[in-house]
């Protein structure tokens, strides 16, 4: 206490110096318009750069909630889409029945968040683990899909995690086509970027141009037909010469996955199985 007294004491000609400087200023803006007006003017300029910028640095750390919302809608528009175009041509001009069709487009398929806690991308064989696993309704030959386009197929699975291989895996192998044309391939990863991959098998009577966009055929039990996968960038012949090579830049940046969302048709497991059995009994 005795040191704070004298530290008052000390320093009282400076504590009347602030003390008279306040009381000036106070007299000075409320008492003549012109000084007021400027002040007030200059404070509502700093108090909205402060809010400003709280707002921009709250915003920042709701970016992760929003990505992954958005990631959502997008998953399920594309689904939406796949299975709206699928059936167009045979609607009628009801729009009740358009409506109907729109919310039932979802039904047929399972979906589950996850995120990526694993990733690789310089090996030949690449992998990508999910915190999300068995107790989550996730098993193996499940498709995986970013709000971009086409990710893997889960290939193992615990109770709380999941290993995907991915399309930088020399493994993967997606049915795949062209969207404009319907003329399909197989999506192979023969290693170098991860922001390319090749669609071998090609026919070299398939009608396609560099830019075109390559999507999912819908020929598997894994992937639901019209899932964005990359543009056309390239072309080349085949080894043999039967058949056209594409180089595709593919949508998912798996340098920056992070949200990804697992698919299942609802009758996946019932295809699987018959066509196991169907393999078995060759």
């Amino acid at each position: 206490m005795r040191n704070l007294l004298n530290f008052f004491l000390k320093y009282n000609d400076w504590f009347l110096f602030i003390l008279l400087e306040v009381i000036s200023f106070v007299l000075l803006f409320r008492f003549n318009n012109y000084q007021g007006s400027a002040f007030f003017t200059s404070s509502n300029q700093v108090i909205g750069m402060v809010y400003e910028a709280t707002n921009k640095v709250t915003g920042y750390f709701h970016l992760k909630t929003i990505n992954d919302d958005l990631v959502q809608k997008n998953v399920e528009l594309e689904l939406q889409v796949e299975r709206l175009r699928s059936v167009l041509m045979d609607l009628t001009a009801d729009s009740t029945e358009i409506e109907r069709m729109k919310s039932n487009a979802l039904l047929e398929y399972d979906i589950y968040r996850a995120n990526v806690i694993n990733n690789s991308l310089t090996h030949a064989d690449n992998y990508i683990t999910l915190n999300k696993g068995e107790d989550d309704g996730i098993r193996s030959e499940m498709g995986v899909i970013s709000g971009s386009g086409v990710v893997g197929i889960v290939y193992q699975t615990s109770p709380n995690y999941s290993v995907v291989i991915p399309i930088l895996n020399s493994k993967s192998s997606i049915s795949c086509k062209i969207k404009r044309s319907d003329y399909f391939g197989f999506l192979k990863w023969d290693g170098g970027s991860s922001q390319y991959a090749t669609v071998k098998d090609m026919p070299r009577h398939s009608l396609f141009t560099l830019g075109d966009t390559i999507v999912t055929s819908g020929h598997s039990a894994v992937f639901p037909g019209g899932i964005p996968i990359g543009t056309v960038e390239d072309m080349s012949d085949s080894h043999d010469g039967l058949s056209y090579l594409l180089k595709i830049k593919l949508f998912t940046d798996f340098g920056r996955l992070s949200d990804v969302r697992v698919i299942a048709k609802k009758e996946q497991e019932e295809q699987l199985e018959l066509e196991e059995q169907f393999k078995k009994s060759k």
